[in-house]
């Protein structure tokens, strides 16, 4: 008997570590309750690159591929697949009852409203045609040009942002040196440049190409959108591992994805170039509290109304509406994800906010005790999903993945109404609130 204990401590002991490595389930749909109101931030789908090739032709060996549409619009493909988007949203929304699986009944309950910009626009149209095809739905906006103070507070003139803070805020987080930011992503800034070095090359028709390490970097106070500007080999970085990744989604030609060299695989090795620029430039606290107030207030006003079913000053669509699009920016996202510490991980990648992606915020009720609690989900379809256009199914799943609301959320990741409110209220400044977002 003696002999046998240590083997049975043993085995109790690896029985312990094996039950405790063991993922924890991901909270199921709430079996006593039921969803009244749904809110989707999303970014826009696919568009063409923000500059004429020309501007990046300087960082690399080959010439980067040319677009059938002028820098910044969102392509066919893009709009193709924002469509397919619509439908699944509202095949997931018929299933909860909160839209008839066909037809135009109940279009007038769900709001469309995006950014002034031309990608914005026509993504705000696909999902309305992936949602209701054949029915005429608006989809409200500013006129082009126009800065929108949800999306674009700052130049909007919604917020007077301090530039020095956020100067400040950055470089608190970053050893007050941006060559730090150099040294901490060198492996994936070397990985690139190689790339940008020797790829396509028998195309090229440069002379001399600039190497990313040959960006000085630099950090100073900003305008408009970029309250504080990070400049050097990240930030560049970041804008072209962005213009491989348009490329791939686009369903391009694989000689013209990174010139050949980039597959799925190399892509998602690169992206935390993105992400981690991003994630300075529009998480940090500081700056994404300026940026994201008017819109994160926007979100609440929403809920409210449908929680409460009275008007609330400002809010888009009516209390008896059932679902709100807000189509906006990567930048949009990250600055909320920023304003409430929010993270995620999907399709294999931490943070990112792909074309498409959006932050989903459901406001469900419990009957029995007439009380509502809100469940928020990031959602995106998977890099090979967008490059094939593949239509979304019970079988062809985007990603969906739930995400924790620091402050307010619960072991179920839900927040309580009261809770939610409560946290919503400590995170925005109400000074940086528009009349018309209020």
């Amino acid at each position: 008997m003696t002999r046998k204990l240590p083997f049975l401590v043993c085995l109790l002991t690896f029985l312990a570590s094996f039950l405790a490595a063991q993922p924890a389930p991901l909270p199921s749909e709430p079996q006593d309750a039921e969803l009244k109101y749904v809110v989707y931030l999303s970014r826009h789908g696919v568009r063409s690159p923000t500059e004429q090739p020309a501007r990046y032709n300087i960082y690399s060996a080959a010439p980067w591929p040319a677009w059938d549409v002028p820098p910044g619009y969102l392509t066919a493909h893009g709009f193709k697949l924002m469509e397919i988007f619509g439908a699944y949203d509202r095949m997931e929304l018929a299933s909860q009852g909160l839209l008839p699986a066909t037809g135009c009944t109940n279009a007038d309950r769900v709001t469309f409203y995006a950014d002034s910009d031309q990608r914005t626009r026509e993504t705000g149209k696909a999902l309305a045609a992936g949602l209701f095809p054949g029915c005429a739905i608006s989809v409200r906006a500013l006129p082009e040009g126009t800065h929108d103070p949800l999306f674009h507070p700052t130049p909007a003139g919604a917020v007077r942002g301090d530039s020095s803070v956020a100067a400040a805020a950055i470089a608190g987080r970053i050893g007050g040196n941006p060559n730090n930011l150099t040294e901490a992503y060198r492996p994936q800034l070397t990985a690139l440049d190689n790339l940008l070095a020797t790829c396509g090359v028998a195309a090229s028709t440069q002379k001399k190409r600039i190497s990313l390490f040959d960006i000085p970097a630099t950090l100073s106070t900003g305008t408009e959108d970029h309250l504080a500007q990070l400049r050097g080999p990240l930030n560049t970085a970041s804008t072209l591992t962005e213009n491989l990744l348009l490329e791939y989604t686009q369903g391009m030609d694989t000689a013209n994805v990174g010139w050949g060299c980039v597959d799925g695989a190399r892509l998602r090795s690169l992206i935390d170039l993105h992400t981690g620029a991003s994630d300075f430039a529009h998480r940090t606290p500081a700056i994404a509290r300026m940026q994201a107030t008017n819109l994160l207030s926007q979100i609440r006003g929403a809920l409210e109304q449908a929680a409460t079913g009275k008007p609330v000053q400002g809010a888009l669509g009516k209390p008896s509406d059932r679902v709100l699009f807000l189509v906006g920016h990567d930048t949009n996202l990250s600055n909320i994800a920023g304003l409430l510490n929010l993270t995620w991980i999907a399709d294999g990648r931490r943070d990112d906010t792909p074309p498409g992606s959006a932050l989903v915020f459901e406001l469900w009720r419990t009957p029995k005790t007439a009380s509502y609690f809100v469940r928020t989900y990031f959602t995106s379809q998977t890099l090979e999903q967008m490059r094939s256009a593949s239509p979304l199914s019970k079988e062809n799943l985007p990603q969906r993945v739930p995400v924790f609301i620091p402050g307010c959320g619960n072991a179920d990741l839900a927040c309580a109404w009261p809770s939610f409110v409560q946290t919503i209220d400590g995170a925005i400044d109400p000074r940086a609130i528009s009349p018309g977002a209020k």
